[in-house]
């Protein structure tokens, strides 16, 4: 056994001089073989800044220029760069209502009837008009304390009082 010396680690390890003759023999170990075939570098994620290895198909196949260490890294600069207004499906914003509601520190259950089974709730404008979005505007209601409170007035009294 002849003591030869790795390529890529430096350390030293035993090798057959059959091996040595065969063009084998040079690197340690399995690992060190592949981290010496490795033709790619280390770039750091867009997102969280750690350091992860592309390889040079990787690299030249970017479109943004911008690499990830994973698919919610990659999600997460998604959202922030095509959200709201900036998406392209975005159309005004009037339909968002529901969203804000359930963001809010609102009791997620029925103003009237207490119902708290998120299937059945719908987001209710409390001035009718559905353009104000406001918090202050948005009120949980089930599907059948919506109806009424639209269409019978003891309810909308009821349900004015019950917000008060």
């Amino acid at each position: 056994m002849v003591t030869v010396i790795c390529r890529k680690c430096s350390g030293s390890f035993y090798a057959k001089p059959s091996w040595i003759k065969n063009g084998y023999g040079i690197y340690c170990s399995k690992t060190c073989q592949h981290q010496a075939s490795r033709t790619g570098k280390e770039v750091s994620c867009h997102t969280c800044s750690s350091l992860v290895y592309k390889s040079p198909k990787a690299l030249s196949s970017s479109k943004s220029g911008k690499f990830f260490c994973s698919k919610s890294c990659q999600t997460k600069w998604r959202n922030t760069f095509f959200s709201g207004k900036k998406h392209p499906n975005y159309r005004s914003g009037t339909s968002n209502y529901r969203t804000i509601l359930e963001k809010s520190s609102t009791v997620h259950a029925c103003t009237l009837c207490k119902t708290a089974d998120s299937r059945f709730l719908a987001a209710h404008h409390i001035d009718q008009n559905r353009k104000n979005n406001t918090i202050e505007n948005l009120a949980w209601l089930c599907h059948n304390c919506h109806h009424l409170v639209h269409h019978h007035k003891d309810e909308y009294k009821r349900f004015m009082a019950a917000i008060v």
